[in-house]
């Protein structure tokens, strides 16, 4: 019930007066029977804003950390996170990526849609990283058809690490559903996995029009956040007084 009363009477309102999203392509989103909706992920503000604008309810997979806070604001964090219908993922350790196809598997079996983006962590820069396979494991063993879809605009209206965001047009754009039945019972193949998420990348880029990178993101910003590191301990600050 609050999952409703968020969406039209709460945030779907703000939201939508904030941003102002345009929708391109929502007719390609089934009205009814499980998917998958995969997008590029480049704001916190991107998980709200897509179930704001669907007709159909939708379920993602956010990160555990949302979850588990400290005190009352990571509490009241949680609550909200799952009152929108987030379904909290560790992302940490080898089991990870299973826990996350075992919780995506029993959204789908329940004729819902599913949204998850396929970097796996939102872009730090605006660029569109390399997917994982995981979406691909979920596409086959459901048989559900997976929907690219593009956020436009969002990292300029709220970058990572900004509270307030800017006043910036979005687009949300939706591409034409992707099959794969001509791969069932292949979700075990490597090259198999790799050939369909790099197929829903490409749709996503399509749409977006981002520059690619074909790098993980995550390995990418701990590089980045390493050098960054190493930097500083090579020009430490000196203090003016």
């Amino acid at each position: 019930m609050f999952y409703y009363v968020l969406k039209y009477v709460i945030l779907g309102p703000l939201l939508k007066l904030v941003f102002r999203p345009r929708i391109e392509g929502l007719e390609h989103v089934p009205s009814s029977g499980p998917a998958i909706v995969a997008g590029n992920h480049l704001s916190f503000a991107d998980h709200f804003l897509m179930p704001a604008i669907l007709k159909r309810r939708i379920t993602f997979l956010a990160k555990a950390e949302y979850f588990t806070g400290p005190g009352i604001k990571g509490r009241l964090t949680a609550a909200f996170f799952r009152s929108a219908g987030q379904i909290p993922v560790d992302r940490s350790g080898k089991e990870a990526g299973q826990a996350a196809i075992r919780e995506g598997l029993g959204v789908l079996r329940k004729d819902e849609l599913l949204g998850i983006y396929p970097e796996g962590t939102r872009s730090h820069d605006g660029r569109l990283y390399k997917g994982k396979v995981g979406v691909a494991v979920m596409a086959l063993r459901a048989g559900v058809p997976v929907i690219p879809c593009a956020m436009i605009g969002t990292f300029e209206a709220q970058p990572p690490g900004k509270v307030i965001p800017n006043i910036h047009p979005v687009v949300i754009r939706f591409g034409k559903p992707l099959e794969f039945s001509r791969y069932a019972g292949m979700e075990n193949e490597k090259a198999v996995l790799r050939a369909i998420t790099d197929e829903i990348m490409y749709a996503i880029l399509t749409l977006s029009e981002q520059e690619y990178v074909d790098r993980y993101a995550a390995v990418v910003k701990a590089e980045e956040a390493a050098e960054k590191a190493a930097k500083a301990r090579r020009f430490p600050r000196i203090p003016l007084s």
